[in-house]
């Protein structure tokens, strides 16, 4: 009898493997979703404060503050959305945060005072919030144990994708003018997330309970009354459980010297070229295109190199990249004109592979190192590195900038040479029995620094 042989892989199945691409095959709701808030989060980020000078009688300082005290008050709400994440998976959880988005951008249209702002722009942070914090575990289910690197990768590409051409869209409404316009655009992007939380609701496949392998039947309402030899008593426990994982707590510092170095190019670029560095506002605008032209070209690449290797490894390299980066950044003070241009594509080439280098792993051990019944609140303490980091960059490198041209560079190397320890103390499998199975719905050996966690 001859052997069977396999069927030629197609034209896209060849072009998947090549770029880097995860197999796609039904999951076209969780990728539409992921699109469509990309899509619409770069519009907001470009579109929201133009939209309330244009459609209110404030001042743009006054519409700024508002929109930065909106941001701030929901910054405590990562460790809420974390006790629903527990409670009712991610899923539903990105599923409702799309709709409290909806619900934030039909309160834009009927702002006209600053504290309406402010509120409306705190339950769009808060559901912004919420789609972040279920997806990474929500990719991981989808992902089920397989190319969990290129599913990160790729959904980091799809973000760059989107918010590129988010930008562009509002590029376009803006030089429109009309107020009927611009609220036009409001309306659509609102329409666009509800349709993206009714695609994430409606997702099969992708429930905790199926993809971890976890008894679907069990009641969470009766854990109090659970076997007295349960090893940890976790979701009474409530934060305390995270606080004492220094493990996970390394990670998570870590991570603020991502978040650190992920500001770079909307808070300290700009103004550190032009007026530091003399270099014209055109250029800048290159480089910023050349990076996102990267990530979006080159992210699934890079996750393809990424799942091969461990991801204390990979993570080392991303934190060296960005250290590197910013040497180069600092020391244009020193070169003649025509070597800044240079340096600056230099620096941005290294800023850019540390940043496709750094956004996979992190997302993955954020999830796959969190015990899965409580790993809602390991990434609500996760997210607040996001959250607090966000907000203090900008005052914080801002003012390192005003007191020398070359600190803010200097600072931005130290910590991340200062993380690479916290890196390599990953490595090191837990002790903690209770502790042994943190990923047990994604493959059958997770891999910190080389080394199985159990």
């Amino acid at each position: 009898m001859m052997p069977q042989q396999s069927p030629a892989p197609s034209a896209w199945q060849r072009f998947q493997t090549a770029w880097g691409l995860p197999n796609l095959d039904g999951k076209g709701r969780f990728v539409t979703a992921n699109l469509i808030d990309s899509l619409g989060n770069g519009l907001v980020v470009a579109f929201t404060v133009v939209f309330f000078v244009k459609t209110t009688t404030l001042s743009l300082v006054a519409v700024g503050a508002a929109l930065t005290a909106g941001q701030l008050l929901a910054l405590p709400f990562p460790l809420i959305i974390g006790h629903q994440l527990d409670k009712y998976g991610p899923r539903l959880v990105v599923g409702a945060g799309n709709w409290v988005s909806v619900a934030g951008f039909i309160g834009f249209q009927f702002s006209h005072a600053a504290w309406q702002i402010v509120l409306w722009q705190c339950v769009v942070q808060l559901g912004s919030t919420a789609f972040w914090m279920g997806n990474s575990p929500l990719t991981v289910l989808v992902a089920q144990g397989a190319e969990r690197a290129r599913w990160f990768g790729f959904v980091r590409a799809m973000r760059n994708v989107g918010v590129g051409f988010g930008g562009v869209v509002s590029a376009v409404a803006l030089s429109i003018g009309t107020v009927a316009g611009l609220r036009t655009v409001m309306v659509i992007n609102a329409v666009t997330f509800a349709v993206a939380g009714w695609l994430i609701l409606t997702l099969r496949g992708a429930d905790t309970g199926a993809a971890a392998g976890a008894e679907p039947d069990e009641p969470k309402p009766v854990r109090p009354e659970q076997a007295a030899d349960e090893p940890t008593r976790q979701p009474s426990a409530g934060y305390l459980i995270v606080l004492k994982d220094t493990r996970y707590l390394r990670l998570v510092a870590t991570n603020i010297a991502f978040v650190f170095a992920s500001t770079v190019i909307s808070v300290l670029l700009a103004v550190y070229a032009v007026d530091n560095l003399a270099v014209d506002a055109w250029i800048v605008g290159a480089i910023v295109v050349l990076n996102a032209a990267m990530v979006a070209l080159l992210q699934t690449l890079a996750s393809r190199w990424i799942e091969s290797r461990s991801p204390v490894t990979v993570l080392v390299l991303a934190l060296l990249f960005n250290a590197a980066a910013f040497v180069v950044f600092g020391t244009l003070l020193v070169l003649p004109g025509w070597a800044v241009v240079v340096g600056l594509l230099i620096a941005m080439v290294l800023y850019t592979v540390g940043e496709m280098l750094g956004s996979p792993p992190t997302s993955e051990l954020s999830v796959v190192m969190a015990p899965e019944h409580v790993r809602g609140r390991y990434l609500g303490v996760y997210q607040m590195s996001w959250s607090i980091g966000a907000a203090v960059a900008p005052a914080l490198l801002t003012a390192l900038l005003e007191g020398g041209a070359a600190l803010p560079w200097m600072f931005l190397a130290a910590i991340s040479v200062l993380s690479v320890p916290l890196v390599i103390g990953l490595g090191r499998p837990p002790t903690d029995t209770g502790r042994a199975g943190p990923a047990r719905d994604t493959s059958p050996a997770e891999r910190f620094g080389g080394d199985p966690v159990d």
